[in-house]
């Protein structure tokens, strides 16, 4: 096992900067993932650690080593690549053993480490398939397995269930969780599913065009976003987003801003007198939102229901066309066209500055 440490690394092709500045540190047998949109730098950054592109400024420790410079090999990382690139004309034992076959280990030494992995990948009772005989969570397994073997410090993976369908990425998202509690090796894994991030990470780093924009804990991220870029992309489905004026600012942190008829108040807010009278951002969660028996805070007129049983998400408008979404219990009985009362707590409302940054709280959120 390794620490990973990256300051202030940057990456340019020609004129065009596509990482900036990044610094973060990994602790030892952490689960990192990077995730961000498509072309926000997090495979590039995951390049720069496994040692297949140079950073153009910063360094990079593995184990407070300088590895700048340093080939993939003497580094101590393996690499797992979206694409399984398994040779179709050998076993699975043979897949598994090709590094170490090229570093001539010795056969007894071979067959007990292909073994060894085989074990804890459940591929026991296929190492003498060819890969066209396996499906692709196990062809995805191979390839993790061909990993394992060569004992590395940290393990890299590059949006490795990309290619397998929905029911399949669950299953495996479950085997790569239950493979790191038994390895206790570093991790640091990219993708572009916030949920896969969710799910798998100790910490997660969030990329936008190449800026680190937040990196901690998958509910400091949910709960605590520091960013508007942040809120809406950690949640599924995601933050709604409500322009409004900040009208009043009281001497107890409490907030209030006016929107259309409706009006936000928020007690955990600190030093934003400044802002007073400006437009701001509300943020308010889908699961928020709670179905008011009454007169609620929110009047919305249903377009869409998505029944997905236990859950089911309602989009629909306020009066002035402003789209809404909240997830309610499954069991709710209106139907599109139809008219709901909606109300949310005040101390689960986000509040954002004009340039998309979180307005500090009073009172942190014990996660």
């Amino acid at each position: 096992m390794a620490t990973l440490s990256l300051k202030s690394i940057s990456k340019t092709f020609g004129s065009t900067q596509v990482l900036k500045d990044i610094s973060l540190d990994v602790a030892d047998g952490e689960f990192v993932v990077f995730v961000g949109p498509s072309g926000c730098g997090k495979s590039t950054l995951l390049r720069i650690i496994a040692g297949l592109e140079d950073q153009t400024s910063g360094e990079l420790m593995i184990d407070d080593q300088e590895v700048t410079g340093l080939e993939p090999i003497v580094r101590g990382v393996a690499m797992v690549f979206q694409s399984y690139a398994l040779y179709p004309h050998l076993s699975v034992f043979e897949n598994i053993a090709f590094p170490l076959r090229l570093k001539k280990m010795p056969k007894s030494e071979v067959t007990a480490k292909v073994e060894a992995a085989a074990q804890i990948l459940g591929l026991t009772d296929r190492l003498s398939y060819k890969p066209s005989q396996l499906s692709g969570g196990q062809r995805q397994r191979v390839a993790i397995g061909r990993s394992i073997v060569r004992d590395p410090e940290v393990f890299l993976f590059d949006e490795p269930l990309s290619n397998l369908d929905a029911s399949l990425r669950g299953a495996m998202r479950v085997e790569l969780s239950e493979l790191h509690q038994n390895l206790k090796t570093t991790m640091v894994y990219v993708t572009h599913d916030q949920v896969e991030a969710m799910t798998l990470a100790d910490r997660i780093v969030v990329l936008n065009g190449g800026v680190l924009e937040q990196y901690g804990t998958p509910m400091e991220l949910y709960h605590k976003p520091q960013t508007r870029f942040v809120a809406g992309f950690i949640g599924q489905p995601g933050m709604n987003f409500v322009p409004a004026t900040l009208s009043k600012v009281g001497t107890n942190g409490t907030v209030t801003a006016q929107f259309s008829e409706h009006k936000f108040q928020n007690a955990n807010v600190d030093g934003v007198n400044h802002l007073q009278g400006e437009q701001v951002d509300i943020g308010i969660r889908p699961d928020d939102f709670v179905l008011s028996d009454g007169a609620g805070e929110y009047s919305i007129t249903v377009r869409v229901l998505e029944r997905l049983g236990a859950t089911t998400i309602v989009y629909g408008n306020l009066q002035d066309g402003t789209q809404i979404c909240a997830s309610l219990d499954g069991f709710v009985k209106f139907e599109v066209g139809q008219s709901v009362q909606l109300s949310v707590k005040p101390d689960a409302v986000h509040i954002f500055d004009d340039n998309g940054l979180a307005l500090p709280r009073l009172a942190a959120l014990e996660l």
